[in-house]
């Protein structure tokens, strides 16, 4: 379940490859695939189970997941039922996959289990689940009321997915110790308060992380101290990527009452002790949301890395955004087609800025909006675990925060990106743009991760024959997307509808002429 996502920079992997690379890849992930699948097992964890059955079957499942990781080797799956497994010490695991045999972990189709550490005592040593092992796929999980961090995750190369963390005594998901290149998506954190309630954040990518993790809709909200925080003590020059995320009420209770907490919603990274404005978090985030946080929606917090903020929206935090400090050597603030409703705050004047909505010729009403009601942002999940659907901050038909914005490689509609974090979806067909491209461009589908619809975008540079096809992952042509002449300097756009195929990874490729890129999608269910 691993996806395409380049780790570690801004760039995307395009992998561009010709005929005879393509047919490479597709043979390995056919190799690596078929080689999986032949020693798979698959067990089962239930409240009502028994670690002394052999696990295999529904009606002999184990009790705990410690067992069945005990017996589990790479390529294999356990399901746990749903239900409440009220637990006392903490869930460890530690073995290591690889990229060709990754390690399942699933909630079982249609339940959910809720993992209650409740009577835990409070302590450092007293998390929920510790995890440092490499290559798995841990998804559909409640895990809440650890002594410490709901989870704290310091392996490598995993995929935490429809999680949620909550009413813990530290940081819900805390990424530390060397933790590189995972990917967590669609999670939730909230309501977690350590007793100086100036600790617990919903997610933190911090002090001794690694490099390349990447958060894709996830939500924070009501942490007593921060929503995201990724101030440094041990690491330094790291990336982490933010995607599609939103954050609010960071620095207040359960209650509704203030915290004594810091109280920011993104809090992009900093240092401590001697080297408070030296360590460098490079800092990417894309379509990423800020709101009602009692301090700061976007915080530098003395970072002295690059941040590349790119068609974020901020909305009555204490201050929108807050980037004053001046930067490492080498090191950029790149702020691109963000929208404050309200005063934005302050960047310095080492910020690379452009069309945002505090600059000219913008000026910005509550008129821009569809809806400033928070309504729905809260709410559950779709069935797929994407985001739910709220009118919040969706810019309003007719406004000049519509098809404002510049390129910045993100999916968009219209003849330009849209100002903020939700494109508009206003009708649009085959566009003009006002600066004609002279070559072929494939766009990384969007959204991605998707279920079960997503869009892909082209542009041609020429007239010419052009085709769009999807592969799975063992390398079969499934689908045609678009096969017809094209017309030069134009955007094309085409809606995948995989409701019909199973989870995974898929390739689509265009071609015209000798021009041939291929992308990675990743399809959940």
């Amino acid at each position: 379940m691993p996806n395409g996502h380049k780790k570690g920079g801004c760039a995307e992997d395009t992998g561009r490859l010709d005929a005879v690379d393509m047919r490479k890849v597709i043979l390995l992930a056919m190799s690596m695939l078929l080689t999986t699948c032949l020693q798979a097992k698959v067990y089962y964890v239930s409240s009502t189970g028994n670690d002394g059955y052999g696990g295999t079957r529904i009606d002999s499942a184990f009790q705990t997941i410690p067992k069945a990781v005990s017996v589990m080797i790479a390529g294999d799956t356990t399901y746990v039922r749903g239900g409440v497994y009220f637990l006392n010490t903490t869930v460890s695991i530690s073995k290591k996959g690889a990229a060709t045999g990754w390690y399942y972990l699933l909630a079982y189709p249609g339940e959910r289990p809720i993992f209650d550490f409740s009577s835990m005592a409070v302590s450092s040593s007293n998390r929920g689940f510790n995890f440092s092992g490499n290559y798995w796929v841990v998804q559909g999980f409640d895990i809440k009321g650890a002594g410490d961090n709901g989870m704290n995750l310091s392996g490598s190369n995993n995929v935490i997915e429809r999680c949620n963390f909550y009413e813990n005594a530290d940081t819900g998901l805390q990424l530390s110790n060397g933790a590189s290149n995972n990917e967590i998506i669609n999670c939730d954190s909230y309501y977690n308060v350590d007793p100086s309630q100036g600790n617990a954040d919903g997610f933190a990518p911090k002090l001794d992380v690694g490099t390349g993790n990447y958060f894709y809709g996830c939500r924070a909200w009501q942490n007593s101290d921060d929503g995201w925080d990724g101030y440094m003590r041990g690491s330094d020059d790291v990336t982490t990527i933010l995607e599609n995320c939103w954050v609010f009420a960071s620095g207040y209770l359960k209650s509704g009452d203030a915290s004594s907490g810091n109280g920011n919603g993104f809090k992009m990274g900093g240092g401590d002790s001697s080297n408070v404005s030296n360590w460098k978090h490079n800092m990417i985030l894309k379509n990423c949301v800020a709101f009602d946080n009692r301090a700061k929606g976007f915080d530098q917090n003395n970072n002295a890395g690059s941040m590349i903020l790119y068609n974020c929206t901020s909305y009555r935090n204490g201050t929108n955004y807050s980037v004053t400090r001046p930067l490492a050597s080498g090191k950029v603030l790149d702020v691109k087609n963000c929208v404050a409703l309200g005063t934005y705050g302050s960047l310095g004047a080492f910020a690379v800025q452009e069309k945002n909505s505090w600059q000219n010729p913008f000026v910005v009403t509550n008129d821009d909006f569809v809806s400033i009601d928070t309504a729905g942002v809260r709410g559950p999940r779709k069935p797929d675990g994407s985001l739910p659907d709220a009118r919040f901050m969706h810019l309003a038909e007719g406004s000049d925060l519509v098809d404002g914005g510049v390129d910045v490689g993100l999916p968009y509609k219209g003849i330009a990106p849209d100002l903020g974090a939700f494109e508009s979806d206003y009708p649009v067909g085959i566009a003009e743009v006002e600066s004609p491209i002279s070559e072929y461009r494939l766009e990384q589908n969007f959204p991605n991760p998707f279920n079960p619809l997503t869009r892909i975008r082209f542009m041609a540079g020429t007239r010419g024959q052009t085709s769009l096809h999807v592969f799975n992952a063992l390398g079969q042509d499934i689908q045609t997307l678009f096969n017809e002449e094209v017309e030069a300097h134009r955007i094309y756009e085409i809606t995948f509808d995989a409701s019909r195929l199973p989870a995974g990874v898929y390739f689509y490729r265009l071609t015209s002429g000798d021009f041939a890129d291929f992308r990675r999608m990743l399809l959940i269910k």
